[in-house]
């Protein structure tokens, strides 16, 4: 099994400039996300201020053979929504956008949920609650934690909420590498699992299922929805440990840490 990457103070520094610069594109998108534009144009406009504006590459092109810089899920979509022209955001409906990007040998990871026009309650709950858990996780992080007790962390309050967990897909270490070890669960058990050090550098990435856990892949070989076409949701941050805690490297500015 390969070992887990401890980052070094130089590394950490490039990376956390990295998370900074990927924070900027979701500020960069958050006006343009509107009903009427379409996935692709999502994706053209932040491959193009990736590329251009911020002199840095977009981590996921070219990945496995992705020809896209982002994913964006809409609605019942859990994973890996491949921008198309044809899709056009509808009012109502709630969308992920998943953005990778490398600056200085390394890569920052972070995904967003938006709100599309006039969203039900119900939509709007999942969002907010799967948000919350993802922070339930990151707040468990420190040294001396255990990957199992953010997972515990994570799935204990999805569920408490009437939510379910999707097992199949996890939270990743990442640096040089957009996919290291270890891999992340959101679902397990307190104190199981590897021992968390300072200088750990991994994704917490939740994908919450309004109604059963059960997904399955499209024929396309990459999109991954719901089974039963409820609504899934996800946000994902990119997390270095540290001496005393955690630190959020893709932190946006829009986001205040929890108290």
């Amino acid at each position: 099994m390969p070992s887990i990457l401890i980052k070094t103070a130089d590394e950490l520094a490039r990376q956390r400039h990295a998370g900074e610069l990927l924070a900027s594109v979701f500020a960069m998108l958050d006006d343009f996300i509107q009903p009427g534009v379409s996935t692709m144009d999502i994706n053209n406009r932040a491959e193009d201020f990736i590329v251009n504006q911020l002199q840095s590459r977009p981590a996921s092109k070219g990945q496995y053979d992705f020809p896209y810089v982002l994913n964006t899920s809409v609605n019942e979509v859990v994973c890996h929504g491949i921008p198309k022209e044809s899709e056009h955001l509808k009012s109502g409906s709630i969308v992920n956008v998943d953005i990778t990007l490398e600056k200085d040998g390394m890569i920052a990871d972070s995904s967003k949920m938006y709100l599309i026009g006039d969203v039900s309650p119900l939509a709007r709950r999942l969002v907010n609650k799967t948000y919350e858990a993802m922070w339930k996780g990151i707040q468990a992080v420190k040294p001396g934690a255990t990957l199992g007790d953010i997972g515990h962390a994570i799935q204990t309050y999805a569920e408490s909420n009437g939510y379910s967990v999707v097992r199949e897909y996890c939270g990743h270490g990442i640096g040089k590498e957009m996919h290291e070890e270890p891999q992340v669960l959101h679902y397990g058990k307190p104190g199981t699992g590897e021992v968390l050090r300072e200088g750990m550098v991994f994704t917490i990435e939740p994908m919450i299922n309004q109604g059963d856990s059960k997904i399955k892949t499209k024929k396309d070989g990459w999109t991954v929805i719901t089974r039963d076409k409820k609504l899934s949701a996800q946000w994902e941050h990119t997390i270095a440990v540290t001496a005393d805690g955690y630190e959020v490297l893709t932190l946006r500015k829009d986001e205040t840490l929890p108290s």
